[in-house]
């Protein structure tokens, strides 16, 4: 007993002074970094401690890996409060590329065997086909290929893999459920802050720089945009969220958190409201009555049409409510042809279909937006704004592209609904419910504003896609009532 309790005391200090060591050397390392560069080295050596525990964590749990790529989606936007240019696109990169070499170092815990699935096979066809516009002889200026494929199908085929290769746990995805809406709640009371209390430096700063004050501030009113990368985004997230805690206090059976869903609808439309995202309207729109037929509960269905219909036409054919600057947006949602902004789109469109007509394959990933602002100034493709995911894709991958999107889309959608309807688990359905009507509403609003392609909702959308469409993993038999 004597002779192996001084052999573990030995191992024990033997691990303290080789973690000394590596201290006391790392102290110096960062004094004489810090003496020579200043502050840009003093925040180095704070981060690479963290940045060296987080690959480590995601080398040992792929898992990780996906949950942090998540949490980074939502901070894309606080960018915007710090001076320091910060990368956050090729960090999420990053986190991905080392989370895909997690999953091959684990290989013999992960569930290879789901690679062969509709959904995979589906999201693999649409990133085949943005790899072979690569080769598209349109494109002004190829390398800006690299720079967009990431939100066009480089990123969805990474998490894609990812969520169906990780032996994700029922846990898992609660986690991610409440982490979005923890994440909207916070977003929706910052929207708040900026709303009734004002605005901070940094956002002041944000709003006047380049177009963002002409397209946040209109009439006098702000377009609150919280800490995502603008007004659209934000108010789309709005649109899901409360579509997503509606259908929870439909699903939900206990009173308690069904009044708590009930606040969070409330606080989530009205950061809609707030927002003056008037295509996220849509969301709504289009997401709940797809709920309602996901039920199959027609009866449903038609009572809310009945009551819905009044109210779209109180909208559209009066000027009930036009005082207020919320609703008179919402107004406008339903009577495009009478907002200027939407009659300029259509002409906008009328001209790419002229410079499209002979392009069946695009003009090249890449050319439009801000990466053609960037790289290709001059070429007609960047300076027409889309306006639109579905215009933004037609641009840059053609007819033939945007149709294979579409499509893509659809099947998404048609093997959600074939799972959905064979669960058994009340949770597990009142979860994909909410998350297949978000992916219909935020897929349609795409025509209005290029969402899909931007962070967090594409990132949501990527990891929610898979989850629908290979919830019966996670189903069980309910348990009966006792």
């Amino acid at each position: 007993m004597a002779s192996s309790t001084f052999t573990l005391n030995n191992a024990s200090s033997s691990q303290f002074w080789i973690y000394s060591l590596f201290g006391g050397l790392y102290t110096l390392g960062a004094g004489y970094l810090i003496s020579a560069m200043g502050a840009p080295a003093a925040l180095l050596t704070i981060l690479a401690p963290i940045v060296l525990l987080t690959v480590v964590i995601i080398l040992r749990e792929p898992r990780l890996g996906l949950y942090l790529y998540l949490q980074l989606s939502f901070l894309v936007g606080f960018t915007r409060f710090v001076q320091i240019d910060i990368p956050v696109g090729l960090v999420i990169d990053g986190v991905l590329s080392l989370t895909l070499f997690s999953l091959f170092l684990n290989g013999q815990r992960m569930e290879w065997h789901r690679l062969k699935s509709i959904p995979f096979a589906l999201v693999v066809i649409w990133f085949a086909y943005t790899l072979i516009e690569l080769l598209n002889p349109e494109a002004p200026y190829r390398p800006a290929w690299f720079f967009h494929v990431r939100p066009f199908s480089l990123h969805w085929i990474q998490v894609a893999f990812i969520v169906l290769v990780t032996p994700i746990t029922r846990q898992d995805v609660r986690l991610f459920v409440n982490t979005w809406l923890a994440w909207s709640f916070a977003a929706a009371f910052w929207a708040f802050k900026q709303q009734y209390l004002g605005l901070s430096p940094a956002e002041v700063v944000w709003l006047n720089s380049g177009f963002n004050a002409r397209t946040h501030m209109l009439f006098g009113q702000l377009r609150c945009f919280s800490f995502y990368s603008d007004a659209a985004q934000f108010g789309a997230e709005m649109g899901g969220a409360t579509l997503v805690a509606l259908i929870r206090v439909f699903e939900e059976k206990r009173l308690f958190y069904k009044l708590l869903n009930v606040v969070l609808t409330l606080v989530f439309f009205w950061g809609y409201a707030v927002s003056g995202t008037r295509s996220a309207l849509f969301v709504l729109l289009a997401g709940f009555p797809f709920y309602l037929l996901l039920k199959r509960d027609f009866l449903k269905l038609i009572i809310g049409l009945i009551l819905a219909i009044p109210l779209v036409l109180l909208l559209m054919y009066t000027s009930i409510g036009s005082s207020n600057y919320q609703i008179q947006r919402m107004r406008s949602a339903l009577t495009p042809m009478n907002d200027p902004s939407f009659i300029l789109r259509m002409q906008n469109q009328e001209k790419l279909r002229t410079y499209l007509k002979d392009l069946p394959f695009g003009a090249g990933i890449g050319t439009s937006t801000d990466m053609g602002a960037r790289f290709s100034p001059w070429h007609w493709a960047a300076q027409i704004p889309p306006d639109s995911w579905y215009v933004e894709l037609w641009i840059e991958t053609g007819r033939v592209g945007v149709q294979l999107y579409i499509l893509m889309l659809m099947g998404l959608a048609g093997v959600g609904i074939y799972r959905v309807w064979q669960l058994k688990d009340p949770w597990l359905i009142k979860v994909m419910f909410g998350f297949l009507a978000e992916f219909v509403g935020i897929a349609i609003m795409g025509y209005s504003n290029p969402v899909l392609g931007q962070f967090p909702t594409n990132s949501v959308v990527f990891i929610s896609t898979i989850l629908i469409a290979t919830c019966n993993r996670w189903d069980k038999e309910p348990t009966p009532a006792t």
